[in-house]
């Protein structure tokens, strides 16, 4: 007959009966310095636990540390939110709500009146004008945003980079339709406020502007550019240059206001100038429309044999 061990009780993950020696300082009464030296060690940035040392985190050492976690942790939310694929969109901050436009160009005409011949006014004058001409363009991208939402494909979202303007029309025809829509911010000298219409848990702000292109393009299946500035020219010519050069497989590429775009360069000079291919100039196509741009993006899909949904059109 065996006998029966006898096995003691479990002890508490955290709590002893008995306190280990160094859970308490030593006591002044053996070192009358003891409070001043504890203080002067503990408190010294070398004490802090690497993690939450935010100097150290930023010494220039650290910078492959500092990129790896900001890729990592929007890889992490993106993938606990079932983000698999994005249509992504640029554009410019400065773009107007038609109303805010309209506003803005009366008050301008107000001051301009009032100051009959100020160069100044009538350049301010001439801006609001234009302001009020790109303004349909915030319509034509919430619109888009409302189309991504409502296909109500798995796995898809719509993306921006969260700010005003251009992404904040397409986060908000996203958020219209009810459907998950990212933003990602990036960290800039002057503090910035991400726009009201992004989900909570998908705005992620980042330190590098490398992480940030990263995950632009990560799982991007399609790439839509309202009227922009540098910054637009930046993530479109940076999302033509991988494509033509293959780095990343081929993605439809939308500019929407062919005037505008035509304005701003011009693909066919390059191409008589030899400074691209023929072929290039297919990498990307012009649409007016939010409708027109999204019929193109699945029909381009299709046709490459990639479709983003089983049944195209597929309604929330």
């Amino acid at each position: 007959m065996s006998r029966t061990p006898k096995v003691p009780q479990p002890p508490h993950p955290l709590r002893r009966h008995q306190p280990l020696p160094w859970e308490h300082p030593k006591p002044a009464a053996e070192e009358s310095e003891v409070e001043a030296r504890l203080a002067a060690i503990m408190q010294h940035p070398s004490y802090e636990v690497a993690d939450r040392d935010v100097e150290f985190l930023h010494r220039d050492e650290t910078r492959g540390v500092r990129l790896q976690l900001d890729y990592f942790k929007a890889e992490t939310l993106l993938a606990q939110a079932g983000i698999e694929r994005t249509i992504v969109v640029f554009g410019s901050t400065r773009l107007r709500e038609p109303d805010t436009a309209r506003r803005e160009l009366e008050a301008a005409k107000r001051d301009a009146a009032d100051h009959p011949g100020d160069p100044l006014r009538l350049k301010a004058l001439r801006l609001a004008e234009r302001r009020m001409e790109l303004s349909r363009y915030y319509e034509v991208g919430r619109e888009f945003g409302r189309l991504v939402g409502d296909a109500n494909i798995p796995g898809l979202a719509l993306m921006t980079g969260g700010g005003p303007g251009a992404m904040e029309a397409a986060n908000r025809g996203a958020f219209d339709a009810g459907a998950p829509t990212i933003g990602l911010n990036i960290k800039l000298p002057r503090e910035q406020y991400p726009n009201p219409y992004l989900t909570p848990g998908l705005c992620m702000q980042f330190h590098y502007f490398a992480m940030r292109k990263l995950h632009f393009m990560k799982r991007a299946v399609g790439l839509v550019a309202l009227p922009g500035g540098f910054g637009t020219l930046d993530e479109l010519f940076g999302a033509l240059t991988l494509i033509q050069t293959r780095k990343t497989a081929p993605i439809p590429v939308v500019l929407i206001g062919e005037a505008y775009w035509r304005g701003v360069f011009d693909a066919d000079f390059l191409a008589e100038a030899g400074s691209i291919d023929e072929e290039d100039c297919d990498l990307f196509w012009y649409a007016e429309t939010a409708q027109e741009a999204w019929e193109g993006i699945l029909l381009w899909h299709e046709r490459n044999g990639t479709p983003l949904a089983k049944e195209k059109g597929a309604s929330r």
